[in-house]
C-alpha cells in the first residue's frame, strides 16, 4: 500500500479516496479498513488530500465506521448509497444526513454509483442534502451519465457544490460541464496521463485534453470484460507494480481477457 500511495502522490495525484469500489472496501471489515487507512495517512504526510470510503448498508454501521474513520487525519468522507436495499426517497436523505451529521467536523461527498447499487441518489435528494446539510459539499458521480452529472452541477452551481466524475472515460466532457475534477481507478496505475487530462484542460489546453481521454478510453474500456474489480489490479501487475491479486471471490484476469487489456496498453505506449 505504501508503494502505491507513493506511486501516485510523486506522480502528480491531486488527492486520495481510499475505500472506493475499485479499493474493495466490501471485502473488508472495519478494523482492516482503518488500519489501512493510518498507513495511507503516514505514508502521504499531508501532501495531498484523503477521503476515507464509507458504503456500509446499515445507517448504524456507517455511522460508527465514519466515526472512526473522523478520528483520523483525514480531510473527510465519501458515502455510497446502500447497497442491495433500495431506499425510499425520505429514508435515503436520512441516511446521509444522519451520517454527516455525526461527523460535522469532516468534508463529506455524496458518492452516485448506480451500477453498483441498482439505483441512483434521485437529483432532488442531492439538491436537499447540498443545501439542508452544511458538510455535504460535493458528490462524486459514477454514473455516466453526463445529463444527470450536469443537473447535479446546474441545480447546485449557487451553493459551490463540488462534483467530481467517477467514470474514467467522461472525465474531459465532465470538465466541460462544470465538474472539478474526478475520481479515477486508472488514475492508480497511469496516474500521469489522467492527470495531464485534468491540467491540460484548466491550462486551456482543451485539444491536448481531449487527445490524451481518447488516449485513455480504449484502456478503460478493455476493463469491462474483467471480473470486477480484478482489472484494475491487473493493470498494475501487468505494469510491473506488484500490488497482489483481487479478494477472493473475485478472480484474477487470465487469457484472452488479459491479453487485451495489454494489447490495449501497449496500443497507448503506456507498457
Amino acid at each position: 500500500m505504501r508503494k502505491i500511495v507513493e506511486h501516485v502522490i510523486t506522480h502528480g495525484i491531486h488527492g486520495i479516496l481510499a475505500f472506493g469500489s475499485n479499493s474493495e472496501f466490501y471485502m473488508f471489515d472495519e478494523d482492516e479498513q482503518i488500519e489501512g487507512m493510518k498507513i495511507i495517512i503516514d505514508q502521504t504526510k499531508g501532501r495531498v488530500p484523503l477521503y476515507f470510503g464509507i458504503g456500509a448498508i446499515r445507517t448504524k454501521h456507517a455511522i460508527r465506521l465514519a466515526k472512526k474513520a473522523a478520528q483520523l487525519d483525514i480531510n473527510g468522507i465519501s458515502i455510497l448509497q446502500p447497497m442491495f436495499i433500495r431506499p425510499t426517497e425520505e429514508a435515503l436523505y436520512n441516511h446521509f444526513k444522519t451520517i454527516a451529521e455525526a461527523v460535522p467536523e469532516k468534508f463529506v461527498l455524496l458518492y452516485n454509483n448506480p451500477g453498483k447499487t441498482g439505483y441512483a441518489i434521485s437529483l432532488n435528494n442531492v439538491e436537499k442534502l447540498a443545501n439542508n446539510v452544511k458538510n455535504i459539499v460535493g458528490m462524486k458521480d459514477s454514473s455516466g451519465d453526463l445529463t444527470y452529472t450536469s443537473e447535479v452541477i446546474r441545480r447546485n452551481n449557487d451553493i459551490g457544490f463540488r462534483v467530481f466524475t467517477g467514470k474514467d472515460t467522461i472525465t474531459y466532457p465532465g470538465l466541460c460541464i462544470g465538474a472539478v475534477g474526478a475520481v479515477m481507478s486508472t488514475g492508480n496505475m497511469f496516474t500521469e496521463l489522467v492527470t495531464d487530462i485534468y491540467n491540460n484542460y484548466v491550462e486551456g489546453n482543451y485539444e491536448k485534453a481531449l487527445e490524451l481521454q481518447f488516449k485513455l478510453n480504449p484502456v478503460r474500456i478493455s476493463q469491462d470484460a474483467a471480473s470486477f474489480p480484478a482489472a484494475t489490479k491487473d493493470m498494475a501487475n501487468l505494469l510491473g507494480m506488484e500490488v497482489g491479486k483481487s479478494v477472493l471471490p473475485t478472480p484474477e484476469s487470465k487469457g484472452k481477457v488479459l491479453e487485451d487489456m495489454k494489447r490495449t496498453i501497449k496500443d497507448a505506449n503506456l507498457l
